[in-house]
């Protein structure tokens, strides 16, 4: 009884229009006061201690740094460099910019942990260059809201950091080792429609009439962006710094580009930049120590066992219970951004992933792999927003673009289904 009253409660107050965090902890303490009423108010005492318990977790660390990494690079003209060296190599011509838009951000994407900050620092040059070259600008958004959603997928990666949290077995280095190589197939994969369509409906006739930059000068702008996932990921690698770390140096070699050596980045930049991550990274980490609440008092209910009963045994065996879970978290995507996905449903799932004996590194690339499908699945879509703010259209002027993309990176996560070697051989020959 009190479990059904922890949902509706949740819903009710998701209804109504409260915050995802704020709904979790109200619907927790909730429960945990109904479940602990013989006890008058001592039962709330473990209310605070779960919040508290929620964020004092080493890793968590690393989440507002990559976030500060993010706006810093976003402010810092790497994003503008990059281009022009993309566009150096690749050449003008009908589909070329959406190809040069989906590679930026994959590069990003081994810089910053933030979809939405990928978005903004790619849409922020590429929108603006694709609607001079022709593409409309619903197109153009689509295509920028899409390609930052392999910003999760390809190292570093905020949402590995809150499942490594949430998950025993699935470290931090061998989640990012995981999902190189799913994170680059869905870059690809995104690639074909966008040029596709570009082809198709004739878009971006005056991208030929455009300069090409010269590739040389192109090089040597680009070359401290291009060297910024080297040093991260590279140092990860050999052992220089943990993931934690990572972040940190990220941030110092991100303001070394930003205020010496390119100079976009002055003062009072810097104030905003640091505003800014911020109020980001105190939403993202409000959110975590409330999902605590919701998932002790899940755990104190005694309903995880219930609902994994009810699901390994309705008789839809392995795949069936995989695709029910997939086909769950495809709504649920359209209204949740992944970091709440991850905190609400994966005290839920995993004890069905042990059933069937999944591996949690795998099985915590292919959640996020949904995660990244709903970041550009309207109605809510965190990088989708972004880009349409910026393209200045509304949302639903983008469906008839962004389906095909969705379809394309669905695809990706149908094939790490099939070959789990996808997600599973890099980090094993790294030896995590």
């Amino acid at each position: 009884m009190i479990g059904t009253l922890l949902f509706v409660a949740f819903i009710a107050l998701m209804l109504l229009g409260v915050p995802i965090g704020a709904a979790l902890g109200l619907a927790g303490t909730a429960a945990i006061a109904l479940a602990n009423w013989d006890t008058q108010w001592f039962g709330l005492l473990a209310v605070p201690q779960n919040f508290y318990a929620g964020l004092g977790k080493y890793p968590l660390l690393a989440i507002p740094m990559f976030v500060l990494v993010g706006s810093i690079f976003d402010r810092s003209g790497v994003a503008l460099r990059l281009v022009n060296f993309a566009i150096a190599i690749v050449g003008r011509g009908p589909g070329m910019l959406p190809l040069v838009a989906i590679v930026v951000a994959m590069f990003l994407g081994g810089i910053s942990g933030s979809g939405p900050a990928n978005a903004a620092a790619v849409g922020g040059v590429m929108i603006a260059a694709m609607a001079r070259a022709g593409y409309p600008a619903a197109f153009s958004a689509s295509v920028v809201g899409a390609a930052a959603a392999t910003d999760i997928l390809i190292p570093p990666s905020v949402a590995f950091i809150v499942y490594s949290v949430l998950v025993s077995g699935a470290s931090v280095p061998a989640l990012f080792a995981a999902g190189m190589i799913p994170g680059v197939l869905a870059g690809i994969a995104l690639i074909a429609p966008a040029v596709w369509l570009s082809r198709k409906h004739g878009m971006g006739a005056a991208e030929a009439t455009l300069p090409r930059p010269p590739f040389w000068a192109s090089l040597r702008e680009a070359s401290w962006g291009l060297f910024a996932p080297v040093l991260i990921l590279g140092g990860m690698r050999a052992g220089w710094f943990t993931p934690t770390e990572a972040a940190v140096v990220a941030v110092f070699y991100g303001l070394f580009v930003g205020v010496v050596v390119h100079r976009t980045i002055g003062l009072r930049d810097l104030v905003t930049i640091l505003r800014e991550s911020g109020e980001l990274s105190a939403v993202i980490l409000l959110v975590v120590a409330l999902a605590g609440i919701f998932a002790y008092s899940l755990s104190t209910l005694g309903l995880i066992d219930p609902v994994t009963n009810a699901i390994v045994n309705s008789g839809l065996g392995e795949y069936g219970v995989l695709a029910l879970l997939i086909l769950m978290l495809i709504v649920v995507g359209m209204f949740l951004d992944g970091v709440s996905i991850f905190l609400i449903f994966v005290p839920l799932l995993m004890p069905i992933a042990n059933h069937y004996h999944w591996d949690p590194v795998w099985f915590g690339v292919l959640l996020t792999l949904k995660v990244a499908l709903g970041q550009f699945t309207p109605p809510l879509a965190v990088n989708l927003m972004v880009s349409c703010r910026i393209a200045g259209v509304r949302m639903e002027e983008t469906v008839r673009w962004v389906g095909w993309m969705l379809l394309a990176m669905f695809m990706v996560m149908v094939a790490v289904i099939v070959w789990p070697e996808l997600a599973l051989w890099l980090p094993r020959q790294m030896g995590y």
